[in-house]
């Protein structure tokens, strides 16, 4: 590689450096800058999510020691989990329900928001007492979107 540079006139030398330079600076610019943005709005998600990690953990013996609030309105579950996933803003997520023998529901949302799943989900535990039994999560194509069939059961 030194050989054939040398072997360059002064004029071709100048052109693979100026080459080599733009070259440098389109990888730098091209590559580097935005795995370093990445990488920084990864460690801004982290961080926000901590709080929020922290926060819950904070609060959970208070809502612990409440326990769940029973429901009032007498409502089947098939209506509490149909009013309250609307009211989370899961209804146009919600595609199917469907009563189990022993007294659960079977229900499947499609790309529904994950994080909107988890908080309905904490949400209806604490206010209703309903459980999951099981659940299957997967990823929808998008990144935060997801199928889920779950399996809930009220208190």
């Amino acid at each position: 590689m030194r050989a054939w540079y040398a072997g360059l006139a002064e004029r071709e030398r100048l052109f693979v450096n100026i080459g080599a330079i733009a070259a440098g600076v389109l990888i730098l610019a091209g590559i580097v800058l935005p795995l370093n943005r990445g990488i920084m709005q990864a460690r801004e998600r982290v961080a926000h999510k901590q709080g929020d990690l922290a926060f819950i953990q904070q609060a959970a013996p208070e809502l612990r020691a409440a326990g769940p609030i029973s429901q009032a309105s007498g409502a089947s579950l098939v209506v509490l989990i149909d009013s309250s996933a609307r009211e989370s803003g899961l209804g146009k997520s919600l595609s199917s329900s469907e009563p189990t023998g022993d007294g659960g529901l079977r229900i499947r949302l499609e790309r529904a928001h994950f994080d909107g799943l988890v908080a309905w989900l904490a949400r209806i535990s604490q206010q209703h007492g309903v459980r999951v039994e099981s659940a299957e999560i997967e990823q929808a194509g998008e990144a935060g979107l997801v199928n889920a069939s779950l399996v809930l059961k009220g208190a």
